[in-house]
């Protein structure tokens, strides 16, 4: 198992790295405010062929998911308000079940994941509701395809992303029974590995933000970089984004082998795609939280200022790692997995 990257990926980095810092970040994330979508962002990334990437070769794409996580983590560090991670794995459902249309191949249509249960025919808190126009959801063991006008209009959220409810009670069947639950949970997991790709980009620019910061920022005569307090504070946070990345990036080697099966609490190695995703998600949430956290404290009151880009990380980290569901419940779902086949 090599977490490294090879050189496709390393140039996949640097291609999506000079992308997202020269089309999105902080600027673009204020701009997209309140309903969270850079349109013009979105048609320029649209020309690259990233919406597609996720597809097979054959259909244009024949990125890995370790490929992904590259370009996620990368939309990430510049808060790109863009839903390239929900679009590309609703994308590979829809290839799937050969219901892959051109227009969403190319991104010219918007395609998203309906990631919380459906309630009386209501999917709400939808990350891409506000703007997809084909969204994929479960109702109890049928897999469901929605393909209304989006309402273009967000639910009040912290991180001004593009979450709204959308109904559902129109939506085509497009499996059912177990392959319909088998197909969801799939990419449920492809979705927690990616967005905790992005929850690590959050981290890294969260910390190299602060770390210029801190070195700029003078009191008593010094930066108050030169403080002990300072210091200590910032020290453990990229041991905590390293590792992070390197769960996801496992997460993510193992949903490519499509590694599933009994996990053994006594194994050194938990190599399961579900429980990795699910780890990666509490982990590099909860790395996100402090990392932002500790750099809002840093900056003082200016920190809460709209002006300053750091309180534009620290909502978006707050929203994104609760957009599933609360930090808590994702523990209890990662017991259910740890636990699942256990005796007594």
């Amino acid at each position: 198992m090599d977490l490294g990257m090879n050189a496709d990926q390393e140039a996949i980095k640097d291609v999506f790295a000079s992308f997202f810092i020269e089309q999105t970040g902080p600027e673009s994330a204020r701009n997209s405010i309140p309903l969270g979508f850079d349109t013009e962002a979105w048609k320029r990334i649209s020309e690259t062929g990233a919406p597609g990437m996720g597809v097979s070769p054959p259909a244009g794409g024949g990125a890995s998911l370790s490929d992904l996580v590259i370009v996620a983590e990368e939309a990430g560090s510049q808060i790109a308000p863009l839903p390239i991670i929900d679009h590309v794995v609703a994308s590979r459902v829809l290839e799937k079940l050969d219901l892959l249309e051109e227009e969403v191949l190319t991104g010219t249509l918007i395609a998203g994941l309906v990631v919380r249960p459906v309630e009386n025919g209501v999917a709400k808190s939808v990350p891409t509701g506000a703007i997809a126009n084909r969204l994929i959801a479960l109702n109890e063991d049928k897999l469901l395809l929605l393909t209304d006008e989006p309402p273009n209009e967000s639910l009040p959220n912290h991180g001004d992303l593009p979450i709204a409810h959308r109904e559902i009670k129109n939506a085509d069947v497009i499996a059912e029974g177990k392959e319909a639950t088998e197909i969801f949970d799939r990419t449920l997991n492809e979705w927690k590995t990616l967005t905790s790709a992005f929850l690590v980009g959050i981290t890294r620019s969260s910390i190299e933000i602060t770390v210029e910061y801190v070195k700029d920022r003078h009191q008593f005569g010094k930066p108050i970089g030169s403080f002990q307090s300072v210091q200590h504070g910032l020290a453990d946070l990229p041991g905590l984004c390293d590792g992070a990345r390197l769960l996801v990036n496992k997460a993510a080697w193992a949903g490519d082998k499509e590694i599933s099966g009994e996990i053994k609490l006594t194994d050194n190695e938990i190599s399961d795609f579900a429980t990795l995703a699910s780890m990666s998600l509490i982990f590099a949430g909860e790395t996100s939280l402090q990392a932002t956290d500790r750099s809002l404290h840093y900056h003082g009151g200016y920190g809460f200022s709209e002006e300053y880009d750091i309180q534009l990380f620290y909502r978006r980290a707050r929203a994104w790692s609760q957009i599933l569901n609360s930090p808590s419940e994702e523990c209890l779902h990662l017991a259910d997995l740890l636990l699942k086949d256990s005796e007594g």
